[in-house]
């Protein structure tokens, strides 16, 4: 059984380089930069499973890329995990304040192409509940069965980000995971 609860909302504040997170902590970012309609950002995390992540936010297709950086136990538990999709809309209205209004909706890449689509009972379950209505339920839907088609189409998450002419370029040199310890 899934875990119902509401909407997830987040919000990426570039002039203050800061990221208020669903919980609504607001977490220093070391790097944010918008490149053709897209945001990236890059900040410490001090989550028990990854002290790092990045994260592209790509407006016209309603997605989160997200590479978490994880820790060298959690590497154990994860070890094919690339990339993180997560369905979202993407307000970039406010070029200073990116929004995300997270849709339930989770796609997972593996090293060897392997994708695993998550969470599609906790949308069912929001759409009962009243979190989403069913256009931004269609919207969650139609943004997963693009992403799934191009990544098979095009072999791989990049090249289907490469033929929208989206970056998918990551931070060069990432701090150490002793420099971001876990909280007790």
């Amino acid at each position: 059984m899934a875990d119902l609860h509401p909407v997830k909302l987040e919000s990426f504040q570039i002039a203050e380089q800061v990221n208020v997170d669903p919980k609504g902590f607001t977490r220093p970012v070391d790097q944010f930069s918008i490149q053709r309609g897209a945001l990236y950002m890059a900040r410490p995390a001090d989550h028990p499973r990854f002290h790092y992540l990045e994260s592209w936010l790509y407006p016209s297709l309603d997605i989160r890329v997200t590479w978490f950086h994880f820790r060298e136990q959690a590497r154990k538990d994860v070890p094919t995990q690339e990339m993180y999709v997560d369905i979202a809309t993407v307000d970039n209205s406010d070029p200073d304040n990116w929004t995300t209004r997270d849709l339930y909706i989770d796609v997972v890449t593996h090293r060897g192409g392997r994708l695993e689509v998550l969470d599609l009972d906790e949308l069912g379950l929001a759409l009962a509940a009243g979190y989403v209505d069913a256009e931004e339920g269609s919207r969650a839907l139609h943004a997963t069965q693009q992403l799934l088609d191009g990544i098979n189409t095009h072999g791989n998450l990049h090249s289907w980000l490469s033929r929208h002419d989206y970056p998918l370029a990551w931070h060069q040199d990432i701090p150490r995971e002793s420099d971001h310890p876990p909280k007790p």
